[in-house]
């Protein structure tokens, strides 16, 4: 079972970023690449090869559900499982994301202690098939 070690995470709020980068690096020891945009996240996403993308769900200009189909259309990022964080609790909404085959949908705010355990546990869910 390969560990979970690059995530590439996107969000248009910087605080939000520097939350998650903390924590992520910090508590869970991960290699970040943030992007504010979309956009930019397609620029380098290849270079930095992700394991897992965490993505806000909305941003402006691209949403994170336009992100994440954009980004699997990367050659080697196909099958790159994503996470959404959004502040849109509603239920049909998460429904649609997971049944589009993503991992999880967290509400924000979220306990970024909490986030570190959560994205490793549904990468180990993941590898154990």
């Amino acid at each position: 079972m390969e560990d979970l070690k690059r995530i590439l995470h996107v969000d248009d709020d910087e605080d939000i970023r520097v939350i998650v980068k903390m924590a992520l690096e910090l508590i869970g020891q991960f290699e970040v690449a943030q992007f504010c945009s979309g956009a930019e996240a397609l620029k380098h996403a290849a270079d930095f090869n992700p394991q897992m993308f965490l993505l806000d769900v909305m941003m402006p200009e691209m949403t994170g559900e336009e992100t994440w189909k954009a980004l699997r259309q990367i050659p080697g990022l196909e099958k790159t499982p994503a996470i959404f964080l959004t502040a849109k609790a509603e239920a049909s909404f998460a429904q649609r994301l997971l049944d589009q085959g993503c991992l999880a949908v967290i509400t924000k705010p979220f306990d970024p202690v909490d986030l570190c355990a959560r994205l490793s546990q549904h990468w180990a869910d993941l590898q154990a098939g």
